[in-house]
């Protein structure tokens, strides 16, 4: 049985939805814009793939730090506005005609800095907003946000690059992190104060969460996945678009409609992780949906030997890959915060994205 809906957590809700859904128009927006208005060869578009994700590799464990040492909720206000902000520049170097792709580079990397201190954040603020015992219906509330915003996202991303120009688009997320900027503004419920530092030298601090991780054989596991995980996974994604546009030859909105069908499997999984949660134990579900990610990613080399069939083979990977994925990412997510002592779970998440999207620029 789902836990009740808390009214300060339906502020966070209704302010994250939103900016999932402007994030999934610049998602795809970024990276078209240096496609379709720049010219990007496949080694520029895989430059700026890298780039917003080096910010975690760079940044991300002094990150934790940071957040372990302050309020949580601030940071997440201040990082939405910067990252509104710095996106607000793209349409309007676009419209004096001096964007460039250093002007994308330098934005994905600023924006990608701003995003590790707000996952970071976010991850630690909300068990402290929701407590224990909702803990996983809420991690499974915004899975289902973000598999609506997958739905919505790239076919709205396939509309307004054909109606306003990628750049303009833009500006669309851009006001979705003002909309959960003030959306976590609204919320009343007093945040407790940060843990005291235990007078560990800083060093040892950005360490800390990693040898936490270690320390715990299922954390531990989790982040050995990860690895291996998103290592691979940033050549795919570098090369995504690419493959899809040129080499199968679909359209925008039929890249569009492809990722929507993610939205679809990420949402049903969503749904069904409380079933799978209470009939199964967290290890198998690990390694259920962890293995069945791997085998439904065969889909994507498939559509290159069978061409007539792509769209078909890249809707599968998307729809029942996502499906697993969501599976695994609310069952991952709870595992991490509920295990961890709230002092130190800044520190811990910098770590785990660490391992897992710090990965893809490598």
């Amino acid at each position: 049985m789902s836990a009740p809906l808390d009214r300060e957590f339906l502020k966070l809700w209704i302010g994250q939805t939103i900016s999932e859904i402007g994030s999934r128009i610049s998602r795809e927006g970024l990276p078209l814009t240096a496609v379709l208005v720049l010219g990007a060869s496949a080694t520029q578009m895989g430059i700026l793939a890298a780039t917003g994700s080096a910010s975690v590799l760079v940044f991300g464990l002094a990150a934790g730090v940071i957040v372990d040492r302050v309020r949580r909720r601030p940071v997440m206000i201040i990082t939405d506005l910067l990252r509104a902000a710095l996106l607000g520049t793209i349409p309007l170097a676009a419209y004096f005609g001096v964007l460039s792709l250093a002007h994308l580079l330098i934005v994905a990397a600023l924006v990608g800095i701003c995003t590790v201190l707000f996952d970071v954040s976010y991850q630690a603020y909300l068990p402290s907003l929701v407590g224990a015992e909702s803990l996983f219906d809420d991690n499974r509330r915004l899975a289902m946000s973000a598999s609506t915003a997958e739905i919505l996202g790239p076919s709205m991303t396939g509309v307004l690059i054909q109606t306003i120009t990628a750049p303009v688009a833009i500006l669309v997320d851009a006001f979705s992190f003002l909309a959960s900027a003030i959306s976590i503004i609204a919320i009343r419920r007093p945040e407790p104060p940060p843990v005291p530092s235990q007078g560990l030298p800083t060093r040892a601090e950005i360490f800390e969460g990693a040898r936490i991780i270690r320390s715990n054989p299922i954390l531990l596991a989790l982040a050995a996945r990860a690895v291996t995980a998103f290592l691979f996974f940033g050549v795919y994604a570098s090369l995504y678009l690419l493959f899809a546009v040129r080499e199968l030859k679909l359209s925008t909105s039929a890249l569009g409609i492809t990722i929507a069908l993610g939205g679809v499997g990420s949402f049903v999984g969503a749904y069904v992780s409380r079933y799978v949660s209470e009939r199964f134990p967290v290890g198998q579900t690990f390694f259920t949906s962890a293995l069945a990610i791997g085998l439904i990613g065969f889909c994507i080399p498939a559509a290159a030997h069978f061409p007539a069939y792509g769209m078909a083979l890249l809707a599968a990977a998307q729809l029942f890959g996502d499906c697993a994925w969501t599976i695994y990412h609310v069952s991952e997510s709870t595992y991490r915060q509920r295990v961890t002592d709230p002092g130190a779970l800044g520190r811990v998440n910098a770590a785990m994205q660490l391992a897992s999207r710090g990965m893809v620029p490598v």
